[in-house]
C-alpha cells in the first residue's frame, strides 16, 4: 500500500512538472503581414497547422470584425490581444475598449509612443504616463487589460535610472502593464531576465524574437528586420528567458518574426521551444 501511494505521488509530481513546463506559444500575426492579405483563410489554417492556437493582431484584412472572429474561431485560433494607436488611446479610449470587446480579447497593446525623430524625451515619457494611466483606467473599467510594448528608446538615462524605470514607477499596475518584446529589451543593451526579475508580474505578455549575433544595438527603436533569426540561434538568450518567464508573471507568449523568412523560420522556432525543458 505504501509503495502504491509513493508511486501515485511520483506520478502526480511528474504530471505537474510536465504541465507547468509546457508553454502555450502563440503568434503575432504581423509576422505574416505579407502573406495574410493574399489569403486570409489559408494563412490562418497554416498558423493552426503549426500547432498554434493563440494569436495577437487587430486587423481584419477587409473583413468585418464579426467575419474575422468567425473565421478565427472556425480555424481553431483565439485572439488574445489587439493593438491600439497612441492617439486613439489619448482621444478615444472608450472606442478602443468597445473595439476590444467586439474582438472578444482580454488585452489591448500600444506599440509606440510618438516622438520627434529619434529624440525620446522626459516630456514624451511624462505625457505617455498620463495618457496610459487615463486610458488604462477606462479600459480596466470595461474589463480590458492594457499593456505598453517598449521598443528600446525608453532605456535612455534619467536620473539614477532610465526613462523606463520612471514609467514603471508612475504607471499604475492596476491599469497599465507591459508586453516584453525580448529583442527590444536586448537591442538597447538590457537583459530581459534581469528586467523580468526586477519588475515581477508587470509583463503578462511577451514577444519571442531572436537577434542575429553581432548585430549592433541602439536606443532609437529601429533595427533591420532581417536580423530576426530562428529562436535559439541568436544572442537574445531565449532559453534562459523561457526558464523564468512564467515564474515572473508572463501569461501569454507570441512568436514575432519580422523577417522575410518568417514562414520558414516560425516552424523552426516552435521546434526549438518544444525542445526546452
Amino acid at each position: 500500500m505504501k509503495s502504491l501511494l509513493n508511486f501515485r505521488w511520483l506520478l502526480l509530481v511528474a504530471l505537474t512538472s510536465t504541465l507547468t513546463s509546457a508553454q502555450e506559444i502563440g503568434l503575432q500575426l504581423y509576422s505574416l503581414r505579407n502573406e495574410i492579405p493574399k489569403d486570409v483563410p489559408g494563412t490562418l489554417k497554416q498558423v493552426k497547422s503549426w500547432g498554434i492556437t493563440e494569436i495577437e493582431g487587430g486587423g481584419t484584412y477587409g473583413m468585418t470584425v464579426e467575419e474575422f472572429n468567425t473565421l478565427s474561431k472556425n480555424t481553431g485560433l483565439k485572439l488574445i490581444a489587439i493593438g491600439a494607436d497612441f492617439a486613439e488611446l489619448e482621444k478615444e479610449p472608450m472606442a478602443v475598449a468597445q473595439r476590444a470587446k467586439a474582438f472578444g480579447v482580454t488585452y489591448v497593446v500600444c506599440y509606440w509612443i510618438p516622438h520627434h525623430g529619434d529624440n525620446f524625451t522626459l516630456a514624451d515619457t511624462e505625457n505617455a504616463i498620463h495618457v496610459f494611466n487615463t486610458a488604462g483606467k477606462i479600459l480596466a473599467e470595461q474589463g480590458i487589460s492594457f499593456c505598453y510594448h517598449p521598443h528600446g528608446y525608453e532605456f535612455r538615462p534619467n536620473g539614477k535610472g532610465t526613462l523606463f524605470d520612471l514609467m514603471m514607477a508612475k504607471l499604475d499596475p492596476k491599469y497599465v502593464n507591459f508586453e516584453m518584446d525580448v529583442f527590444w529589451i536586448k537591442h538597447p543593451g538590457q537583459d530581459p531576465v534581469k528586467i523580468l526579475k526586477k519588475y515581477k508580474n508587470r509583463f503578462p505578455l511577451m514577444h519571442l524574437k531572436d537577434r542575429k549575433a553581432g548585430t549592433e544595438g541602439n536606443q532609437n527603436g529601429h533595427a533591420d528586420v532581417e536580423t530576426n533569426v530562428v529562436l535559439g540561434q541568436g544572442d537574445v538568450g531565449i532559453e534562459a528567458i523561457m526558464k523564468v518567464a512564467k515564474k515572473y508573471g508572463v501569461k501569454h507568449f507570441f512568436i514575432e518574426d519580422e523577417s522575410l523568412r518568417s514562414v520558414q523560420q516560425i516552424p523552426q522556432s516552435l521546434e526549438f521551444l518544444k525542445s526546452l525543458h
